[in-house]
């Protein structure tokens, strides 16, 4: 009697559905880490806009030009104590030194009436309001390496 022999057979390849447990696990870490970027992104944005109200509330309560810069100059401390304990300490243009650590213009730039604008009778609005935005952006750079 004749055996009828055949070839060896191979089992059909895997199919890509469902998933082994490994993907499952990979996807989901993805999903995790995604859902963490996005939460910590928005909350970075959230503070950050509330770090703006708080300066631009502060400075709408002033009329004059001589008082927004001294409100500009009493957020700059406060927000200076949070990063540097003796920073709210420092004076005249130790003061602005620190405020130029990041090449804000306090020293040699728009920044500098910082140090007696407050004190002065009158301020030229203009230079008001250019003390006030670099004093803002410092601001804002400042309360943001607080957290």
């Amino acid at each position: 009697m004749a055996l009828l022999l055949r070839d060896v057979q191979l089992p059909p390849p895997p199919s890509w559905w469902p998933l082994a447990p490994g993907w499952w696990l990979l996807t989901a870490g993805a999903v995790l880490a995604l859902s963490v970027a996005i939460w910590l992104r928005r909350r970075a944005i959230r503070r950050r806009r509330e770090v703006v109200a708080l300066f631009d509330a502060a400075l709408a309560q002033q009329a004059t030009p001589p008082a927004r810069i001294a409100i500009a100059s009493e957020m700059l401390r406060r927000a200076a104590r949070a990063t540097r304990p003796d920073a709210d300490r420092l004076e005249g243009e130790a003061w602005l030194r620190f405020l130029d650590a990041r090449g804000h213009g306090f020293s040699n730039g728009p920044g500098r009436p910082l140090l007696d604008g407050a004190f002065r009778r009158t301020v030229d609005p203009a230079e008001a309001d250019a003390v006030v935005a670099a004093a803002r952006a410092r601001f804002i750079e400042l309360m943001g390496r607080t957290r």
